[in-house]
């Protein structure tokens, strides 16, 4: 049913090849599925099972299509399965898919990319955003010779055991476990602290003199929602960095990339001394990276005492697909301009929509990043975000999903515009929503 948009006055879209995959999946696989979120725990219901994706649209084993408004959670900027990374990465598959032995190829797309980004000497590939946030930490770590990491409330740097720290009674000398399996003795080396509260960073500090390795943060979170650093914010981070001798981590896994060539360094004039990215680096394909100035990766193996090592790091498929996509955004850099104005015309058609409905909301917008809360109170901290109301987000979600468009499946995601997305797609989304709406 290719150019089918279901509407409430005809046939909503049906999902019952969908739910038996799921249930299928479910005696196989965790919960049926390979990542949490995807389960739809946070909306109810089932999952959609894709079979392919093509430009601005998924397509699902029941025949529906959807606009897509997470990108695979980020990195498809110019749309799913374009021409010229499929062309590559199938002319590079006729070669090997990978080798466990250096190519030109590494040496290429990292000067492509440090070409693009401010800030940068050196950049490492690795497999994943995780694996690039885990290293990224170690490294820190090992350069200033202290164990202690600042993270933010809200903020997910992926899966390794010191991210996954929740505060505790004594938040501000150490946090606790979130997460069977991660050590009360890993917990105590993450200290964590409340996003866009400058203060209390600073008051960390000083609970934890000379002991702090590093703040890593999401300089635009996308993992309670999109949520916006604050005037000053970044900034004070920067100069309490500099003051305590710690490393700025500047997490843009989602960010790289996608709000400039140089992401969120370029985008908000900010310097970080450590960068790390995910699979925008590889135009889709599992991989990340780690970049900073000379002095700090020359700690990493093999010139220095920092371990840190990949069988499939810069394999092949991911180099190719992810230097097609950064030159392609490098010639074309009008594309950001592009997103950015299609991100605001959507913000802007929502506004009176909501209105009229006399709804509770937030709209949270930076660049091609953007989310909805159904609450009164700014939304600038995970606090804050919680504070949305959730019966809301899951009509809501379902509401949209049923007319045709794909969100985020939990309200503590950023959508992510891609550019293959049309204005008749943005129309089609915004009648959607006005029929969501009113429903609700």
């Amino acid at each position: 049913r290719t150019g089918y948009w279901p509407t409430t006055q005809s046939k909503m879209m049906q999902y019952q090849r969908s739910s038996a995959l799921f249930n299928e999946a479910k005696k196989v696989i965790p919960g049926g599925v390979n990542s949490p979120v995807r389960a739809f725990n946070a909306v109810g219901g089932t999952p959609i099972f894709l079979t392919h994706a093509m430009g601005a649209y998924l397509f699902d084993e029941d025949q529906n299509r959807y606009i897509d408004f997470i990108a695979s959670w980020g990195p498809m900027i110019l749309g799913h399965a374009h021409p010229k990374v499929v062309a590559a990465v199938q002319a590079r598959a006729e070669k090997g898919t990978s080798y466990g032995i250096p190519t030109a190829l590494e040496t290429e797309i990292a000067k492509r990319a440090l070409s693009m980004v401010p800030h940068m000497d050196q950049i490492r590939f690795v497999n994943s955003g995780t694996e690039a946030c885990m290293s990224a930490v170690r490294l820190a770590r090992g350069f200033t010779g202290r164990d202690k990491i600042i993270k933010f409330a809200g903020c997910y740097h992926g899966h390794a055991d010191a991210f996954l720290i929740q505060a505790g009674s004594g938040a501000v000398t150490f946090g606790s476990p979130n997460s069977p399996g991660v050590t009360a003795g890993t917990a105590k080396d993450t200290l964590l602290a409340a996003y866009n509260n400058l203060e209390h960073v600073a008051e960390i500090f000083r609970a934890n003199p000379a002991q702090i390795a590093a703040i890593i943060v999401e300089p635009v979170a996308g993992n309670m929602g999109c949520i916006l650093p604050q005037a000053s914010f970044l900034e004070g981070l920067r100069s309490l960095c500099d003051t305590h001798g710690a490393v700025l981590i500047f997490d843009e896994v989602m960010t790289g990339f996608r709000l400039a060539q140089g992401g969120a360094q370029e985008c908000l004039g900010v310097r970080a001394d450590l960068v790390t990215y995910g699979k925008v680096i590889g135009g889709g394909l599992p991989v990340g990276a780690f970049a900073a100035r000379k002095e700090i990766m020359d700690f990493l193996a093999p010139l220095g005492p920092v371990y840190q090592a990949g069988t499939l790091s810069g394999n092949p498929l991911a180099m190719t697909a992810g230097l097609t996509m950064l030159d392609l955004l490098h010639a074309h850099p009008e594309t950001y301009t592009s997103l950015a104005n299609k991100t605001a015309f959507l913000h802007r058609e929502m506004v009176p929509l909501l209105e009229e409905k006399g709804l509770p909301y937030q709209i949270n917008r930076l660049g091609s990043m953007m989310s909805l809360h159904f609450t009164d109170t700014p939304v600038v901290d995970f606090e804050t975000a919680a504070k949305g109301n959730n019966d809301y987000f899951k009509k809501y979600f379902h509401g949209m999903l049923k007319r045709g468009v794909y969100l985020p499946p939990s309200a503590f995601e950023s959508y992510f515009l891609n550019d293959a997305i049309s204005q008749k797609d943005l129309e089609h989304t915004l009648e959607a929503f006005s029929e969501t709406i009113k429903a609700l």
